[in-house]
């Protein structure tokens, strides 16, 4: 690990990847460190079954018409699914209340309230209005608990803690499978780039005259670095500042947490959905919990629960059979008992515990849907950030992690060049 380099970059996830390749390119020297064992951050897919990956953070190629990931498979040779790119399209989910399929006109008066929602949240981002999503909706409606659940596993927090400047910016396109995992996309991508892994920093200390980061392996010292960790890590104070972050720049990362959105694998040892059960399929409850799951999309014989929010935290906390049997239940309660006896291996995530990200993704809680260009301006040229947290647009993604990791490294070289 060089000790003296131009930029020190904290993360080894697509944003930390895609800096240290970007500095690469414009002749800038660096040193990336990683804290956890493995590159790719929230980017991380385990084996299932043979031969059967899940994605357990990042699963699903967002905005797939700009997505430059989609460009980097198909360079690698990964197979990805763009005939199902629009499975999240309402037209192809398939909606259920106790078990029965919703009939054409409550298919027709969900999709009436789910508009009305959204056309209101739009409305008022629109007016400059940067308040909750639960104070905008009707939270009476029959189908107001089914939309606080999707939007739960959504923006990784409950209607009252979602911004609606946070919902209006978010950019629509196709989600896009993988076949084998995003993460295991991003770890072959990243695989020639050097990284100093079980590397963790516990201190930067900045001035007009560099940095030094201070890691469990040792000081590095550089003339600037690139914060790539996600807003948990950064408010959790596990790295000290010295000094520590001006007001505004802790402002912003408090107003950007990191929730919870939890998922659920399940593998049957044998094709227990059949060739219509493939897709995403909702059931319409009136309490908090599942917003839904996937089934088998790319014929692997799984299917995924999406959980978010409050309901998400708790679960977890109650343990990883509380998860599997909570998921468990939700795809019975549409497919039929008869396939429980057909599960053969099961994966929960558990983000809200994870100890490099302290959650899932970023969300803005009301009054700060306007933070995350706050939280990409640099300290004093001499401390940048990047990572999910900093774009718009594209936000919560993995591309846009990647998108900000570039970014990051061209104000790097025109502040060097300054």
């Amino acid at each position: 690990m060089v000790s003296e380099t131009d930029v020190i970059i904290v993360g080894a996830g697509a944003s930390g990847l895609s800096a240290a390749r970007e500095l690469a390119n414009l002749g800038l020297s660096y040193t990336l460190v990683e804290g956890s064992h493995r590159i790719g951050g929230r980017a991380y897919s385990e084996e299932i079954a043979p031969g059967v990956w899940f994605d357990l953070g990042c699963s699903y190629l967002h905005q797939a018409e700009n997505n430059p990931f989609v460009a980097i498979a198909d360079q690698l040779d990964i197979k990805i699914g763009r005939e199902f790119g629009d499975m999240f399209a309402r037209e192809k989910i398939c909606f259920y209340e106790k078990g029965q399929a919703l009939n054409p006109a409550e298919r027709d008066a969900y999709s009436s309230f789910y508009d009305q929602c959204y056309e209101t949240i739009l409305n008022a981002a629109d007016k400059g209005e940067d308040v909750a999503v639960a104070d905008l909706i009707d939270l009476e409606n029959k189908y107001a608990m089914t939309f606080a659940n999707v939007m739960a596993a959504t923006y990784t927090r409950d209607l009252d803690q979602i911004s609606s400047v946070e919902v209006a910016s978010f950019e629509d396109g196709s989600d896009v499978p993988i076949q084998n995992g995003y993460g295991n996309l991003v770890a072959t991508w990243g695989a020639d780039i050097p990284v100093s892994l079980n590397t963790r920093v516990e201190r930067v200390i900045y001035s007009s005259k560099g940095v030094s980061v201070e890691t469990s392996k040792g000081t590095l010292h550089g003339r600037s670095v690139l914060l790539t960790v996600s807003t948990g890590i950064l408010a959790s104070g596990e790295i000290e500042f010295n000094p520590v972050l001006p007001d505004w720049k802790a402002d912003a990362v408090l107003g950007l947490p990191t929730g919870t959105l939890n998922k659920v694998c399940i593998h049957f040892d044998e094709d227990v959905f059949g060739p219509d059960g493939r897709g995403f399929h909702v059931s319409c409850n009136d309490d908090a919990g599942a917003a839904g799951f996937e089934v088998s999309v790319m014929g692997q014989n799984t299917a995924i629960v999406f959980i978010g929010g409050r309901y998400a935290v708790w679960l977890e906390k109650q343990g990883q059979q509380a998860s599997q049997d909570y998921a468990l239940d939700e795809i019975a309660n549409v497919f039929g008992n008869d396939l429980r006896k057909h599960a053969a291996g099961t994966i929960a995530t558990a983000w809200t515990t994870d100890p490099w990200t302290r959650g899932s993704y970023s969300c803005a809680l009301p009054g700060h849907g306007r933070q995350r260009s706050v939280l990409a301006r640099p300290i004093e040229d001499r401390l940048f950030f990047a990572g999910e947290a900093t774009t718009i647009g594209d936000h919560a993604c993995c591309h846009g992690a990647f998108n900000s990791g570039i970014r990051a490294a061209r104000e790097i070289r025109n502040s060097l060049d300054r």
